[in-house]
C-alpha cells in the first residue's frame, strides 16, 4: 500500500512553484511512461537528451489502458515506478489525479499554453491537439464523405474500422463524448456495429488496415492519417461536419516520482518552444501559441469540437467502457 505523506506535499508544493531552473545538471534514470507511438517517444526522449544529457530515459510504451493498468498494478505492490506520464487524455489524468498519485508542477512555460489546457491545480497540461477523424482510402471510395453518417451507410457495410476503448485511451475518450452528443448516443454506435465495423486494438491498426485498403473508412487521430498520406499511401483525412472529439495528449509527474528534478526539465522541455516545434516537426498540431499547425492538420481554433463534462467522462469511464463490450461484444 502506498503511503501519502503531509510532509512530501509540501515539498512537492515548493518544488512546484520553482521551476527546473537548477542549471540544467540533471541526472539519474528518468522514467517515461507513455502512450506515444514508440517512434515518437523516442524523438522526443533523444531531443530532450540534446538538452540533458546527464538523464538516463528509460520509456514504457503502450496503449493509454493498458499503461494506467500497469500503474494500478504497481500501485498495489507499493512501488510505483513511473517518474513523468504522457498518456492521450484529460480523462485518465483526472483518474490519477482522483487517486492522488499525481503532484503539482506548474511549469514556467505554461503562460504559452492556453490556460483551459492545463489543470487548474497544475497536476497536468495538454502537450498537442489531436482530433479523431475519418480517414478515407480514395482507391476504394470515389468521392471522400463528410459526414461520420458514413459509416452507418449500406454502401458502406463492412467497411468501417475503429480503435478499441479497452487499449486506447482516445477510443475511450471518443466512446464517452459520443454516446453524450446529440446525434450520437449508444443509437450511432449501435448502427455502426449493426453495419459491421470493425474493432481493433489501436490506432496504428486502424490506420494501417485504411491505408493498406483492407477498410474504406477509420476512425483514427488525424496526425495518422496526415503521416500516412505523405508517405504517399492512398488515404484522405476528414473532419467530419458535425464535429471531431479530439484529445490533448496531457503530461504529468507522478507523486512518488524517484526523479522529480528531471521530471520537471522534461514536463518544461515539453512544453517549451523547442519541445513544441519538435512535436510539429514529428507531426502533431502544438498546443503552444505562436506555433502552426502542420501541413495537412487544421489548429484547434479551426476545429468545430465535440466535447463532454469531464467530471461526468471521468466518474463513467469504466462504465461506458463495459456498455461498450456488450454493444460490441468485445
Amino acid at each position: 500500500m502506498l503511503v501519502f505523506s503531509g510532509c512530501s506535499d509540501k515539498g512537492q508544493a515548493s518544488q512546484a512553484q520553482s521551476g527546473s531552473g537548477n542549471g540544467g545538471n540533471f541526472s539519474g534514470k528518468l522514467s517515461f511512461y507513455t502512450s506515444q507511438p514508440e517512434e515518437d517517444a523516442t524523438k522526443l526522449a533523444a531531443a530532450f537528451n540534446q538538452k540533458y544529457p546527464g538523464v538516463d530515459v528509460a520509456i514504457f510504451r503502450s496503449g493509454t489502458e493498458e499503461v494506467t493498468a500497469k500503474l494500478q498494478a504497481e500501485k498495489q505492490a507499493g512501488q510505483i515506478q513511473a517518474d513523468v506520464l504522457l498518456l492521450a487524455d484529460s480523462v485518465t489524468f483526472e483518474s490519477l489525479k482522483k487517486q492522488e498519485l499525481l503532484q503539482a508542477y506548474k511549469s514556467p512555460e505554461l503562460g504559452e499554453i492556453p490556460a483551459e489546457l492545463a489543470d487548474p491545480d497544475g497536476m497536468y497540461t495538454g502537450t498537442k491537439v489531436m482530433a479523431t477523424v475519418l480517414a478515407t482510402n480514395t482507391q476504394k471510395v470515389k468521392t471522400v464523405p463528410a459526414s461520420w453518417k458514413v459509416l452507418t451507410e449500406a454502401a458502406s457495410k463492412d467497411a468501417g474500422i475503429m480503435p478499441s476503448p479497452l487499449y486506447s485511451g482516445a477510443a475511450a475518450y471518443n466512446i464517452g463524448v459520443l454516446i453524450r452528443t446529440d446525434g450520437f448516443g449508444w443509437e450511432f454506435l449501435q448502427a455502426v456495429k449493426d453495419n459491421g465495423m470493425a474493432v481493433i486494438k489501436g490506432n496504428g491498426a486502424v490506420m494501417k488496415a485504411v491505408a493498406s485498403g483492407e477498410k474504406s473508412y477509420g476512425m483514427v487521430v488525424d496526425y495518422m492519417v496526415a503521416r500516412e498520406k505523405a508517405k504517399g499511401s492512398p488515404v484522405e483525412l476528414t473532419y467530419p461536419e458535425e464535429g471531431v472529439p479530439i484529445i490533448t495528449e496531457p503530461i504529468g509527474i507522478m507523486k512518488d516520482a524517484k526523479n522529480t528534478a528531471a521530471a520537471q526539465a522534461f514536463v518544461d522541455f515539453v512544453l517549451s518552444e523547442d519541445g513544441q516545434k519538435l512535436a510539429a516537426e514529428i507531426g502533431y498540431s502544438p498546443v503552444r501559441k505562436g506555433i502552426s499547425a502542420p501541413e495537412g492538420l487544421k489548429s484547434i481554433s479551426e476545429m468545430k469540437i465535440l466535447s463532454g463534462d469531464l467530471a461526468k467522462l471521468t466518474d463513467e469511464r469504466e462504465g461506458d467502457k463495459q456498455k461498450f463490450i456488450d454493444v460490441f461484444g468485445q
